[in-house]
């Protein structure tokens, strides 16, 4: 019985031991639930929401030009994904570690992947909801005018999965890093550098400027958000976002037998 007792404790955290479905379900929900149960993603959501709002309506003049196109939203999205990501990623293990909770979490009888794998969904799901919340613009936008739903939908799915792929890089340095400060200010940096790659080519001998705009996040963003779906740009983001999931866990497994 009382292991039975154990057991159902356990299992009120990982979602039933020995499942890892149920394992990386329950993780991610108390992951996302953690951010909406304190002021982090309500902040979260209104000030990517705002901000984006200001830059296409204003800073790219959308009201003055009146345009029924979002390719300004969807590059003003592009632009501040990075720093949305990097602080829906930094709590991942930062703030464990910094609560002392990490110890209990690599404790448990959970694999590691399906620590990562929950954690990662669970900000990926504040992620949706953060987009969600800016589907207020096409509406406005279509009201001007035709909009073509191609590049709309594609826009948006270039968002998620360039943010899927940025939240497991940031995991990935979360994991190392000792508080969430400092894993958000690295994060921020190391994005920034991606994001900016295929600015530089016109400076890059042609040799290696093809190399570099393939590494290049937004370039296969925007390839993804003129409506056309191709299987590299695909290859890429789940290339990085398996990466960044697997440096997770390996730095959590090594905090387990060290």
């Amino acid at each position: 019985m009382a292991e039975k007792a154990k057991a159902g404790s356990s299992g009120a955290l990982v979602g039933g031991i020995g499942s890892p479905v149920a394992n990386v379900l329950t993780i991610a929900g108390r992951e996302f639930r953690a951010y909406f149960n304190g002021p982090m993603g309500y902040i979260v959501v209104t000030m990517f929401t705002l901000f984006v709002g200001i830059l296409f309506f204003f800073l790219f003049g959308t009201l003055v030009l009146r345009k029924t196109t979002l390719q300004p939203m969807f590059q003003s999205m592009s632009a501040l994904l990075p720093l949305l990501c990097a602080a829906l990623s930094m709590r991942s293990f930062s703030e464990e570690r910094q609560r002392g909770t990490i110890e209990l979490l690599i404790t448990l009888p959970i694999r590691d992947a399906d620590v990562v794998v929950g954690k990662f969904l669970g900000s990926l799901g504040v992620l949706l909801v953060t987009l969600l919340a800016t589907i207020s613009y096409p509406i406005a936008m279509s009201r001007m005018g035709d909009l073509d739903s191609g590049p709309v939908i594609g826009g948006y799915l270039g968002i998620l999965f360039g943010g899927g792929a940025y939240i497991a890089i940031g995991m990935a340095f979360s994991s190392y890093m000792r508080d969430q400060l400092s894993s958000f200010i690295v994060t921020v940096l190391f994005l920034y550098v991606f994001w900016f790659m295929d600015k530089t080519l016109i400076f890059l001998p042609q040799e290696i400027s093809s190399i570099v705009e393939y590494l290049c996040s937004d370039f296969h963003f925007k390839s993804i958000a003129r409506g056309v779906i191709d299987t590299r740009n695909l290859v890429y983001f789940a290339t990085v976002i398996t990466a960044g999931l697997m440096i997770a866990a390996r730095s959590l497994s090594s905090r387990r037998w060290s």
